[in-house]
């Protein structure tokens, strides 16, 4: 892939061939060991420009940051649904489906996020992806029995930024990694609290023992600016994964994608997903 860092300005004028963007809501609980408690909880979804229920689409579960919601992507930046339209108008990626859910469960102040990023993993697997692909129409044909979910995992991918690529890592490779064969964690991996070796070796044992299952790894895409201030961490753990995992194979499953300046902002993750986007279900 030839890489820019600049998003190209007709990404962002307005195409005849727009996707629509529309509201799910689903239900859900907490999942709390302590106490499990109820919830309904919205989500967007983008559906792409001639979204036709008797095709297959890939599905992307795209998360936002700390301290905002659902939100982010699409209505906060809408601009993102434009570049959405624009490659997949111009061929620069296949049409998908792609939902921003939260994984906040208006409980922030109780809970820490490194809590948050970890439980999350239960409504992603139970609810958040049955609901979706049952009504939407995806790989899983409408069959969201689990044993039908694992089979069709290489049309799911999961990717975040921020405190939502702690999210993609901790939720949706850790612990779902046999529902997801393609990830974007966008602006770092563990957090300031984070033990850098204990990340490395979590990816690592993910990756061997998956594919020891038979569950390959068909990209991750890393992303992040070098003025970013999850970059230090970010690269620290994956140069260390690389270095211990032998699964991750740069060029041909893994990339680390690097922004000259980019800090941590919506300018350097639409160029993350912009990117992901021509790797993802290729």
């Amino acid at each position: 892939m030839n890489y820019i860092y600049e998003m190209p300005a007709a990404m962002l004028k307005e195409t005849d061939k727009k996707g629509t963007v529309e509201r799910f809501y689903y239900d859900t609980e907490t999942y709390d060991a302590e106490g499990s408690h109820a919830l309904h909880k919205g989500a967007w979804v983008y559906l792409p420009y001639g979204y036709d229920a008797s095709k297959k689409y890939n599905v992307l579960y795209l998360l936002h940051g700390g301290g905002v919601n659902e939100d982010w992507w699409f209505k906060m930046f809408p601009d993102t649904v434009t570049i959405l339209d624009n490659m997949m108008a111009q061929g620069i990626c296949e049409p998908c489906i792609i939902v921003t859910p939260t994984y906040y469960r208006g409980e922030e102040n109780e809970k820490s996020g490194e809590y948050i990023t970890e439980q999350f993993r239960f409504e992603l697997r139970k609810d958040l992806i049955p609901a979706i692909e049952s009504k939407y129409s995806t790989f899983a044909c409408g069959d969201v029995t689990e044993e039908n979910l694992i089979k069709t995992r290489a049309h799911r991918a999961c990717a975040g930024l921020s405190l939502g690529s702690m999210t993609t890592y901790r939720a949706g490779l850790y612990n779902n990694f046999d529902l997801f064969s393609w990830y974007g964690p966008f602006s770092g991996c563990g957090g300031p609290r984070g033990v850098r070796e204990n990340e490395a070796k979590r990816i690592t044992e993910t990756l061997v023992e998956g594919e020891k299952k038979g569950f390959k790894l068909d990209y991750m895409f890393c992303g992040n600016g070098d003025k970013d201030i999850a970059y230090a961490e970010h690269t620290e753990i994956m140069e260390k994964a690389l270095e211990m995992c032998p699964i991750l194979k740069p060029g041909e499953n893994y990339d680390f994608y690097t922004i000259p300046g980019g800090v941590h902002d919506m300018k350097a993750w639409q160029l993350h997903l912009y990117h992901a986007l021509q790797v993802f279900f290729v």
